[in-house]
């Protein structure tokens, strides 16, 4: 019986001949062949309508292939021979990824078998982003549902014909970017600070050579963070200071690197209120904490030999009867004095203790802080690249390498001291905001007050000294268009340059 494509199939005719398994098959459409078995991938590939050129990700569905199981198969692009490395690996992406979402809307399909042998990594990543659809409706029931007695699994379940450790290295990063997904996601009375750190206490719980530590307000006020602590003022939600250790290296007591994420569960600006359209999209403010904990997951799990702590914040940012005022000053733990003139930069001021503390406490080579942080980062680089702002040219060149891997892009901003005079110039040593010119570049250069050991302890730059980068997540955190991997909605990124940037960094 030839085989027809899916766009020739009336809808009501779909219920007869659906299978409950799938093949995947990832074509180059000049050199048409595949390792899907019993399947002339070049033979059914011949009878899909052309012209001079098929794109990537051009996919047709086909029926009654051998197993009685379906085959999608989606191109690879004209192109794909001449590829290599980096611009390969997305190719392949954007193949099996488009793959995915042609069979995903099929009822009943739930084993996939992907023929992963042009990138098992890449196809792993693609087919798990691929399938994710965040949803709370109960018909059918949604397995996000936080009050669920027992998970539901997700709808399709994925396996290579051919096994590696790529494809499952590929699986853990997807794993953790789709759990950012969902801390993003989950809406503000879902996620508050306390639930954050109960998810990552189950999402750790069992995972080797990690401990995980839930601090209080009375602890930061110990510590002398008032800065983070003059956020948590306007809301009755108890704020958290989350720590996750983890100690993968020979050498236990071996210098960490330092990840920090700001986690605003909600930020409604405080007294200096957002307007109210789309301010439902501040339930993600809380991205940096989501991504910086769902990486550093995929790295233990992952085994990788590193010392790692990671740091997140946690609070609302609410404008209630004791909330921080504008023009308000507050000593910060490093004794600096900040005048709040906008209190919806509150990001920063969460930071800024954060950051204090992870580089004085634990002295680590490199502390990268990942935040959704400004308004203008999203005018710059909209929603394509992620900003990053570094006192190292080194760290730049790894994390830049590590995002174009991933296909998970940076692109690096302006850390200039000539833009210091518009956060130097109020009643305090540090004013949170600048004005709208270089409005990243500003709040940037605040944070760098609080990396403590960028220099090196007799002045000099040296190899002492510790690398810093603060990256901006603010345009990345949301797609508001779908790719052939991903569908519209909170990203995870940049989960899986971060995840990347380790595993290279180990190496």
């Amino acid at each position: 019986m030839m085989q027809r494509s899916l766009l020739r199939r009336p809808s009501h005719l779909l219920h007869r001949i659906m299978s409950t398994s799938a093949y995947v098959a990832p074509v180059d459409p000049n050199s048409p062949a595949s390792l899907v078995p019993n399947v002339d991938i070049a033979k059914i590939w011949a009878t899909v309508p052309r012209g001079e050129k098929v794109e990537v990700g051009t996919t047709r569905v086909f029926y009654n292939t051998p197993e009685s199981k379906i085959t999608a198969a989606s191109s690879l692009g004209d192109n794909f021979a001449s590829k290599q490395g980096d611009a390969r690996r997305e190719l392949v992406r954007k193949s099996v990824g488009s793959a995915v979402k042609a069979l995903k809307a099929l009822e009943g399909l739930q084993e996939v078998t992907v023929d992963a042998s042009a990138d098992p990594h890449a196809a792993a990543v693609a087919a798990k982003l691929a399938s994710y659809n965040f949803t709370l409706k109960t018909n059918p029931p949604s397995r996000f549902n936080p009050n669920l007695k027992e998970p539901i699994p997700p709808k399709l379940q994925f396996k290579p014909i051919e096994g590696s450790k790529e494809w499952d290295r590929g699986v853990a990063y997807a794993y953790s970017q789709n759990l950012a997904r969902t801390l993003m996601e989950l809406p503000a009375n879902m996620m508050t600070p306390t639930a954050f750190c109960e998810r990552a206490k189950t999402e750790f719980a069992g995972v080797e050579n990690v401990e995980i530590f839930v601090r209080d307000e009375a602890w930061a006020e110990k510590k002398g963070m008032n800065t983070f602590l003059s956020v948590t003022h306007g809301t009755n939600e108890p704020a958290k200071f989350l720590e996750i250790h983890y100690k993968g290296a020979a050498q236990k007591d071996a210098k960490p690197l330092a990840l920090v994420g700001k986690g605003i569960t909600f930020d409604s600006g405080g007294i200096s209120l957002k307007p109210a359209a789309d301010m439902k999209l501040m339930r993600g403010d809380m991205g940096g904490a989501a991504t910086v904990v769902s990486a550093t997951l995929a790295i233990a799990k992952l085994k990788l030999p590193v010392n790692l702590v990671t740091i997140t914040p946690l609070t609302e940012n609410l404008p209630g009867p004791s909330a921080t005022k504008p023009g308000d000053i507050i000593y910060a733990m490093n004794g600096k004095s900040v005048e709040v003139d906008n209190t919806d930069a509150e990001g920063r001021l969460v930071l800024s203790d954060a950051i204090y503390y992870a580089s004085t406490e634990y002295k680590p080579h490199t502390l990268i802080d990942v935040a959704t942080l400004t308004g203008a980062m999203v005018i710059a680089l909209g929603e394509v690249y992620t900003g990053v702002f570094s006192t190292s040219d080194e760290l730049w060149q790894r994390l830049h390498a590590a995002g174009e891997r991933e296909f998970d892009r940076f692109w690096r901003m302006p850390l200039s001291e000539d833009y210091g005079p518009q956060i130097y110039s109020s009643n305090a040593d540090l004013c949170n905001t600048g004005g709208r010119p270089a409005g990243s570049a500003t709040a940037a250069l605040f944070l760098k007050a609080f990396a403590h050991g960028i220099e090196a302890e007799d002045g000099s730059n040296t190899a002492t000294a510790m690398k810093w980068a603060h990256v901006d997540i603010a345009g990345t955190m949301e797609a508001t268009r779908p790719t052939p991997y991903q569908e519209k909605g909170m990203t995870g990124r940049p989960v899986r340059a971060l995840i990347e940037y380790v595993r290279a960094l180990a190496d």
